[in-house]
């Protein structure tokens, strides 16, 4: 008989800490493009936005591409950064479809802001699990 690969609980754990991640970067960034939709900086769904506008969400979505690494990092049983590099795998393939996307529907906005999405989600999700490595090297023992 052969010892799992990871003690009990611990797979979960780790699936938990890549899904919450995950979710909260959409839920921010949803939730922020709802709000500035409500309150009339961005235009009705649907409609094009400015370059200057894609430009503001690109802004949020960095930050909270950031935390996402942390929260996966931090929600991590083991190797926080090991847990952030999945998230960037995921974003980075979530972002590669909006990218095809926008190649095969050029009216939905500037081909720059998926591209910058595709190469940010690596270097974005490594902050965050620095930044959640060094959270827990500082916690007390």
């Amino acid at each position: 008989m052969t010892a799992p690969l990871l003690p009990p609980g611990r797979l979960g754990r780790s699936i938990f800490a890549v899904f919450a991640a995950v979710v909260a970067v959409f839920v921010l960034s949803l939730g922020v493009d709802v709000i500035l939709h409500g309150l009339k900086v961005y235009p009705p769904w649907m409609q094009r936005m400015s370059d200057p506008l894609f430009a503001l969400a690109t802004s949020y979505r960095l930050v909270f591409n950031v935390f996402g690494g942390y929260v996966a990092g931090r929600l991590a049983p083991h190797a926080p950064m090991r847990h952030a590099m999945i998230l960037a795998i995921v974003g980075l393939v979530l972002s590669l479809m909006g990218l095809a996307a926008s190649i095969a529907k050029p009216d939905l906005g500037p081909l720059w802001y998926p591209l910058v999405l595709v190469l940010s989600a690596v270097p974005c999700a490594w902050l965050g699990g620095r930044l959640a490595e060094r959270a827990i090297a500082r916690k007390p023992a």
